[in-house]
């Protein structure tokens, strides 16, 4: 498990740093998704959560419909993705409140992808929310309703 440096401020430096953490968009690659994909994407957007796990909704750079994040490090989300190139027909899956996801481990935490939607929906999880699958939970109801089930 990898070890978390603690940064200790002054009561009057800690709320500015906080307040700065977190007003600062987080830089996300742009995608576009098409066609039914871009419709589902769309009402996911209007229907995700204020906060993840413990972390508050933060703006996006570029920003727009298709990805969002919460807490710091950010939780990332992005929807419309292509399909990962390790995923295959016997690949094993994690199944979290009815949505199936393909997991793969990254330096630093996990990529979700989801499987088996009208659209890929992608959800970076860093380390620091072990155990990483947690905040699908929150994401669960609001992409089995923006996907029609």
């Amino acid at each position: 498990m990898p070890r978390r440096a603690s940064l200790r401020a002054g009561p009057i430096l800690a709320p500015a740093l906080l307040l700065t953490a977190c007003s600062t968009p987080v830089p996300v690659p742009n995608v576009t998704p098409e066609g039914p994909a871009r419709h589902t994407c769309l009402r996911l957007a209007d229907r995700l959560p204020d906060r993840v796990g413990d972390g508050e909704r933060r703006d996006t750079r570029p920003g727009g419909p298709f990805s969002a994040a919460w807490g710091d490090p950010p939780i990332v989300l992005r929807c419309g993705v292509t399909a990962p190139a390790a995923l295959s027909p016997t690949s094993e899956l994690v199944s979290v409140n009815r949505v199936d996801w393909f997991a793969e481990r990254l330096p630093r935490g996990y990529r979700f992808t989801t499987v088996g939607l009208p659209a890929r929906i992608e959800v970076r999880v860093p380390a620091a929310y072990a155990p990483e699958v947690n905040p699908l939970v929150d994401l669960a109801p609001a992409i089995r309703s923006a996907s029609g089930g």
